[in-house]
C-alpha cells in the first residue's frame, strides 16, 4: 500500500484523524515547552528593572481601563526604522513585571514604550484632556475627566499582594507602606525617603498640577516612567541570549 493510499485512510476516517491530529500537537508541544523547564530563567536579568510603584501601577491599570492600548503598542522591533524613530528596541526584561504585557502591532498612534520623560508633565496633561490641541490631527479621544476622578486607595494594598502572587517581587514592607508611597510620590513635599529606598529612580511630583491625587496623575506618572527604567548609555546585551 502506496503512500497516497495510507494518506486517504487517514483522511477518511475521523476517529483516526482525531487522533494522529492530537498526536501531532502533543508532540509539537512537548517539544516547545520542554526545555523551558530546564533554563533557571528565560528572561534576561537587567539593571535597573524594577516594580512599579503602587502610583505607577494604578496609572497601569487606568491605561488598560480606558483602552490605550487599542491604540498604541509597547514593542520597539530590532529594525532601523523603528530604533530610529522610537529609540533603543524593547528588551523582554522591560515587559518582566507587566501582567498582562503591553506588546503588539496596533499603531493607530505612535508606540510608547520610551515615552517616558520625552514630553513635559504639562504637555501630557494638555494631550490627553485635549489631544487636537497638542496634535491637531490626532483621532485620539478626550480624556480630561481624569482630572476629576481622586483615587481612593483602599484597595491598593491588595493590588500589590495580587501582583506578588504572581512573581512581582513586591516585600512585605512595600505591600506594608503601599498607601504611604502612593500619597508620597503626588506630593513633592512629603516626607518620601523611603519611597526612594524601596523603588530606584522614582519621580516625586504632582503630575496634574492639582491638589489632590487624581487619576490623570497616577496616568501621567506611568507615562512618565515608560523605558526610563534601563539606562541604555551602559547597557550591554547578553551574547548568550
Amino acid at each position: 500500500m502506496g503512500i497516497l493510499e495510507k494518506h486517504k485512510i487517514l483522511e477518511k476516517n475521523a476517529s483516526l484523524l482525531l487522533v494522529g491530529s492530537l498526536l501531532v500537537v502533543t508532540i509539537g508541544g512537548i517539544v516547545e515547552i520542554a526545555p523551558l523547564f530546564y533554563l533557571q530563567n528565560t528572561i534576561e536579568k537587567v539593571e535597573g528593572m524594577r516594580p512599579y510603584t503602587p502610583l505607577e501601577l494604578t496609572g497601569r491599570d487606568i491605561y488598560i481601563r480606558e483602552g490605550c492600548y487599542v491604540c498604541h503598542s509597547q514593542m520597539i522591533r530590532p529594525m532601523r526604522d523603528e530604533v530610529e524613530r522610537y529609540g533603543q528596541y524593547s528588551l523582554a526584561a522591560e515587559s518582566m513585571y507587566d501582567h498582562p504585557f503591553q506588546w503588539g502591532s496596533k499603531r493607530t498612534g505612535p508606540d510608547l514604550a520610551r515615552v517616558g520623560e520625552r514630553y513635559s508633565d504639562e504637555w501630557h496633561v494638555a494631550h490627553l484632556t485635549d489631544p487636537q490641541s497638542v496634535v491637531p490631527e490626532s483621532v485620539m479621544p478626550k480624556y480630561g475627566f481624569l482630572l476629576n476622578r481622586e483615587i481612593d486607595t483602599q484597595d491598593i494594598q491588595a493590588k500589590l499582594e495580587t501582583h506578588a502572587m504572581v512573581g512581582v517581587p513586591y516585600t512585605s514592607e512595600m505591600i506594608e507602606a503601599a498607601k504611604a508611597d502612593f500619597a508620597a510620590q503626588a506630593d513633592p513635599d512629603s516626607d518620601y525617603a523611603g519611597l526612594e529606598e524601596r523603588y530606584t529612580k522614582v519621580q516625586v511630583r504632582n503630575f496634574d498640577g492639582q491638589p489632590g491625587v487624581s487619576e490623570m496623575d497616577a496616568l501621567v506618572a506611568y507615562l512618565q516612567v515608560m523605558g526610563t527604567m534601563v539606562d541604555f548609555s551602559t547597557f550591554q546585551p547578553d551574547p548568550n541570549r
